[in-house]
């Protein structure tokens, strides 16, 4: 029997060390931490190459952020400090082979940290974990193909299997995967966005039609207005602070709204200019809002209630382009000033003299990230920002428009070249056409209910195509608990992390090439395609010699387990060695099954590639039951906790890129040495009689339910009283299952009620 594991990185023993917040973000410390991940885990030579190639017209696009790079130049070095540390994990010499696997039990990896496992290097070879065992071995591709494909013909409904997408993953290796799980015969696709911006997605698609944001990058130097809320660009999206410090030289007035002030907002120092890296650099946020966690949709509310009395409504925007604007404009005016300030923690003072600011703004974007995708009413929240934008017309004009900032690179493009449980009619008539195969039209699982299906029995194999799910998902206990009753599970991935460990009673590991590699696929160099969050198509070629010989791509992957099932349930017709030993081949059926992708196979080759259509950005067309921007009129909500209790909110670190974690140190915050701490603001810590360092409990609560999560260490940190924030992935073991936003279904990893006691 196997040794049982643990599914959440060790507890800390020391607290950690906590100096000041740094006033400044990049600069000469982010040009130091580069050149010290590039050279200890690449070496100078392969530093310097990767590093010149990246986002470049006929490089690779970088593995970390969606972030989109300039349409016509690009700098000497188009790459961030955090884009570096993706590209130097990547290339590490560090090797995880057979060898290291047969040292260490499955069990005892576990007992390793997050950041340990992610130092060991790079995949080398297929491994099995089979029933029974606690160590993985090395397995042929052939044979690990073989037994995906039997365990997958055993099911006794194509639902039992459950194929989830990392958002890392290219268009063409999407689309492949999303045919083979169609193919196969489900629409079971949980894909990364189901857990940061579906919200995003199902509010704008109601809104304005279409799932995506509506800017440019050069709409920000035309910009009057740019409202930052939910996101921390410093840690998370580090490049847009070029296009928010370009913006500021424009004369645009920023505001940034987070119940944390964060230091890429206060100050950028742009590492490739010496007078700014040397001086004080470009002060970027004009005025920070202090919100409450979770108070985002009552202070937009707010900015809605001061803005209407200005707004005609014969304005010729609202008149010819909208639907619903008297509805919403009665109901916002019987909406009390108390309650939104009550929910939003700000003053009426502020909140009205902001909303006067947007009424005079002639172009307003506001970009928010998973600050706000993340709650109970974000749906409702990411509607209202809509709603504000739509009063001034700030949709379809140069220098505005919405701006829902994406993490993983690709993780747009993928869902545009179909990885969406909830497939529309049409897509699937095209599938059906250009395949000659009938796929399943009945909607299937997302993130949550994966996970769901899998405790329950109902799906017992689950495939990964890249990423960590164990670690990213909600309630990890919970969701280990469902991985481990799957008969098998497969990871497609690079380096070890927690989801190798927690595995079904079978478990096979599948190495694929990184995205700095070369790929010989097919006998001849193959490139991929990714779209960034403002919908540009580009290709992305890899040159770095692999990690491995034994590496193979992702869409020779997807292929390779189509082959083998195929052989054993029937042939469909669809021809998958073709598709794989040309990748033009993948990118000429996604062109004529997803629109906008026409001329795929020359425009993606054109520098810059090319934009996907945006009717609302485009020309003002809403593609919405109405044919207009609807005003959506949602109750307003927040939430309330009891005396005693906290509202908290997961975040990262500067060290970290969702999962993966680089170091322990989170260098903006002036915090180092350690993750496990709870964030309170002094007056909380004083009220309960607590000192800064106290190692405490937490517990969270939803419907009547606990969760308890031990080992966690006090700091004070100027954050909202009442409100307390946590790393994930760390906290996620406290973020209950069933605890989703309406609408979307995603965990609400930013609005947990929880009590803190002290630990003896």
């Amino acid at each position: 029997m196997r040794t049982p594991v643990n599914a959440t990185t060790p507890l800390e023993e020391n607290p950690p060390k906590k100096g000041s917040q740094s006033k400044s973000a990049a600069g000469m410390p982010a040009i130091v931490s580069t050149a010290k991940h590039g050279l200890s885990k690449m070496g100078l030579i392969r530093s310097i190459s990767s590093l010149t190639k990246v986002n470049k017209f006929t490089g690779f696009d970088c593995p970390g952020c969606a972030w989109p790079d300039p349409d016509d130049k690009r700098t000497i070095a188009e790459f961030c400090e955090n884009g570096a540390k993706a590209i130097a994990d990547e290339g590490t010499r560090k090797r995880a082979g057979p060898e290291f696997w047969s040292r260490w039990t499955v069990s005892e990896l576990s007992m390793k940290s997050d950041r340990w496992l992610n130092k060991q290097g790079r995949l080398t070879h297929p491994m099995i974990l089979r029933e029974g065992s606690d160590y993985y071995e090395e397995v042929s591709w052939e044979s690990a193909f073989k037994t995906i494909a039997i365990e997958l013909s055993r099911l006794n409904s194509p639902d039992g299997a459950i194929f989830y997408t990392s958002g890392r993953t290219s268009n063409e290796a999407a689309f492949l995967w999303q045919l083979l799980a169609r193919r196969f015969g489900t629409n079971n696709l949980p894909d990364c966005s189901n857990m940061c911006h579906e919200s995003s997605g199902v509010a704008l698609t109601e809104s304005i039609g279409i799932g995506k944001g509506t800017v440019k990058l050069d709409d920000f130097e035309k910009s009057e207005l740019i409202i930052v809320v939910g996101q921390n660009p410093g840690t998370n999206h580090p490049r847009m602070l070029t296009a928010l410090r370009d913006a500021k030289k424009s004369g645009a007035s920023i505001v940034s709204i987070n119940p944390l002030i964060e230091t890429g907002m206060m100050r950028f120092k742009h590492p490739q200019n010496p007078l700014e890296v040397l001086g004080f650099g470009t002060s970027i946020a004009d005025e920070h809002i202090r919100v409450r966690v979770n108070g985002d949709q009552a202070l937009f509310r707010g900015f809605a209630k001061s803005m209407i009395p200005q707004i005609n409504e014969s304005d010729e925007f609202i008149k010819k382009y909208t639907h619903g604007f008297e509805e919403y404009r009665d109901y916002v005016s019987t909406t009390p000033w108390d309650e939104i300030v009550a929910s939003s923690g700000v003053s009426r003072n502020k909140i009205e003299r902001i909303g006067r600011q947007m009424s005079k703004a002639k172009s307003i974007i506001c970009c928010w990230a998973m600050g706000l995708t993340q709650h109970k009413n974000s749906v409702a929240t990411i509607q209202e920002i809509s709603n504000v934008l739509l009063l001034g017309g700030n949709i379809g004009r140069p220098g505005a428009g919405l701006c829902p900032v994406r993490g993983h690179s690709n993780v747009q493009g993928d869902r545009t070249v179909g990885i969406n449980h909830h497939p529309s009619d049409q897509f699937i008539d095209a599938l059906e056409d250009e395949f000659g195969v009938m796929p399943v039209r009945k909607i299937g699982s997302d993130a949550v209910e994966s996970v769901r299906r899998m405790a329950e029995g109902k799906s017992s194999v689950f495939l990964s195509m890249g990423g960590n799910f164990l670690s990213a998902m909600s309630d990890t206990n919970a969701t280990a608990h469902s991985l481990e009753r799957c008969k098998l599970t497969v990871q497609i991935s690079t380096k070890p992390n927690r989801s190798h460990l927690v595995t079904g009673k079978t478990a096979i590991i599948l190495p694929c090439l990184g995205r700095t590699e070369r790929d010989r696929t097919g006998g001849a160099d193959q490139f991929v395609t990714v779209e960034n969050s403002m919908g540009v198509v580009h290709m992305s070629v890899g040159s770095a010699k692999p990690a491995s010989e034994h590496l193979m791509s992702e869409p020779s992957i997807v292929s390779g387990i189509a082959e083998a099932l195929e052989s054993i349930i029937g042939k469909s017709g669809i021809d998958w060695k073709s598709l794989t030993a040309d990748y033009d081949t993948i990118r000429g059926s996604i062109e004529r099954t997803v629109p906008g992708f026409d001329s795929y196979n020359r425009r993606c080759r054109i520098d810059g590639g090319f934009y996907l259509p945006n009717p609302p950005r485009d020309g003002r067309v809403f593609n919405t039951p109405t044919g207009k921007a609807n005003f959506i009129t949602n109750s307003l909500e927040s939430l309330h906790v009891d005396d005693g209790q906290f509202v908290m909110m997961t975040i990262r670190s500067h060290d970290q890129y969702n999962t993966t974690i680089y170091g322990n140190d989170d260098r903006y915050r002036g915090i180092s040495g350690g993750r496990r701490m709870v964030m309170m603001n002094k007056s909380d810590i004083e009220a309960n009689g607590w000192h800064e360092f106290q190692k405490v409990s937490i517990t969270s609560h939803f419907n009547g339910s606990e969760i308890c999560s031990e080992g966690w260490f006090i700091i004070e940190y100027d954050i909202p009283p009442s409100n307390v924030a946590t790393y994930f992935p760390e906290s996620n073991v406290l973020i209950p299952l069933d605890s989703v936003a309406d609408g979307s279904n995603t965990p609400t990893s930013k609005s947990v009620r929880v009590t803190i006691s002290p630990i003896s």
